[in-house]
């Protein structure tokens, strides 16, 4: 038998990723990526990528405004060259897709006259005679009333037929016969949902390219719906690099407890990804070529690796597999060294430093605007904050520092260093500072962690 939401979606003529992306570009207006400060975007129209040069050539780094245009790019050519089909998920499994399939009623809503209220339902003027047996929720249709005549009900239960009105428990009174008599006004109608108040069956509920928040859940449950048609979510590797990362204990002898294992799978899930495996892989170059080559994920997120050292191994890597660098390093403090790469039409690499907070700052640099665009999601509404205290800056490049959110203000926290993650685990949002740095009262353009927001990012499980 099929079930409710699987016979909705074969009535909708469902779009593939790519329609269900556009859908959400065209409704969500400007996303954050400006200008950039080395001139016009590298462009050649609306949605090209920016040319690339391979792996190992001299380049300029990229601004921190393109970057994150790039990766935005680079996500729409690799939905468009592969066509990646739309997903059936389980409501309960939904929570953050975005739906590739409108959600039309499956049912009139509701589905049957109901009481709105616990109290009586009426038939004619008052005083009314009281029935023996009461109409509960959940139970067949009653049997009709007759004028002059009243039944107990409880709210969300059938309302019987030729049912004038609910009267409120608190609003009647019953006498020393039992009879039942109103102490206000009964309005023909009153405390009834007809059915098809909220809406008819076959009406659209919602539109390609909504994003299922908990609410969207609940409204496509009452619909009907066992499943969502959904823009699957992007698939991610971690491959966490280095000789000198500990996985447990304190640190000894020159060895370092890895913190981005823990810390990058629940934030990559917050950003709607799903994250497939986690390796640790030392300074070895064979191994992280095979890691890199047998990844079937959307995106391959390294930490560490990323300069010119003699046991970086990741520039190599993609200089052997012929990958193409769209960025090679950012104008952004911390995180300069950060990557991406096309490895396929279909899949990319995004290099981070191994240091954590610049690890933050290349996820949320490259990797966030790559996987909300795959995912489809809308992007974030850019706003500003003035600044509590003034903030040093970098003589050319964008900083980004950890803030708390105080009233209408931000407040810039210490230790906010490149291997520091004490401010960025205290932080609400990171302050886009630019070059030269910000005095106090200045507005900062703010970008927002995922659980600070209290938004449908949060999901890290």
């Amino acid at each position: 038998m099929t079930s409710p939401g699987t016979r909705a979606d074969a009535e909708t003529e469902d779009l593939d990723v790519e329609e269900a992306l556009a859908l959400v570009r065209d409704s969500s207006g400007p996303t954050r990526s400006g200008p950039t400060r080395s001139g016009p975007a590298r462009s050649g129209g609306h949605g090209t990528p920016a040319p690339h040069h391979p792996a190992g050539s001299h380049h300029r780094a990229t601004s921190w405004p393109e970057a994150r245009a790039i990766a935005e790019r680079a996500a729409r050519a690799a939905a468009r060259a592969v066509r990646r089909t739309p997903v059936s998920v389980p409501l309960d499994a939904a929570l953050g897709l975005t739906l590739a399939a409108p959600l039309a009623a499956l049912t009139d809503l509701p589905s049957f006259d109901a009481s709105a209220m616990d109290g009586w339902a009426v038939a004619g003027p008052g005083p009314w005679t009281v029935r023996d047996e009461g109409v509960l929720a959940g139970h067949a249709e009653p049997v009709p009333l007759t004028d002059g005549e009243a039944v107990r009900i409880a709210t969300g239960a059938r309302i019987p037929p030729d049912t004038t009105a609910v009267l409120r428990t608190e609003h009647g009174r019953t006498d020393e016969r039992g009879r039942l008599h109103p102490t206000r006004d009964v309005v023909h109608g009153q405390d009834i949902r007809p059915r098809g108040q909220e809406c008819r069956s076959g009406d659209q509920l919602l539109p390609v390219g909504t994003l299922a928040t908990p609410a969207v859940l609940g409204l496509a449950a009452a619909a009907g719906y066992d499943t969502l048609t959904a823009v699957p979510r992007p698939r991610v590797d971690v491959l966490v690099l280095g000789d000198e990362l500990l996985t447990e204990g304190l640190p000894h002898d020159g060895l370092i407890r890895d913190a981005l294992g823990p810390m990058l799978p629940p934030w990559l899930r917050a950003l709607g990804a799903e994250v497939g495996s986690v390796r640790r892989i030392g300074d070895d170059a064979k191994a992280v070529h095979r890691a890199v080559t047998t990844s079937d994920a959307d995106l391959i997120v390294t930490t560490g690796g990323t300069a010119a050292g003699p046991v970086d191994h990741v520039h190599p890597t993609l200089r052997r597999i012929g990958a193409e660098l769209l960025v090679d390093g950012v104008e952004v403090r911390p995180g300069h060294p950060m990557l991406l790469a096309r490895l396929k039409d279909d899949q990319h690499l995004v290099g981070l430093p191994g240091n954590p907070l610049a690890a933050v700052s290349g996820l949320l640099t490259l990797a966030e605007p790559l996987l909300r665009t795959l995912a489809a999601r809308p992007a974030p509404e850019a706003y500003t904050l003035p600044l509590r205290d003034a903030v040093h800056g970098h003589p050319s490049d964008t900083r980004l520092v950890p803030v708390v959110l105080r009233g209408e203000g931000a407040v810039p926290l210490h230790y906010n260093g490149p291997a520091m993650l004490r401010g960025i685990a205290a932080a609400d949002a990171l302050a886009v500072v630019p070059p030269g740095g910000a005095g106090p009262g200045q507005e900062a353009e703010l970008l927002d962690l995922p659980w600070a927001t209290g938004g449908i990012g949060v999901c890290f499980t």
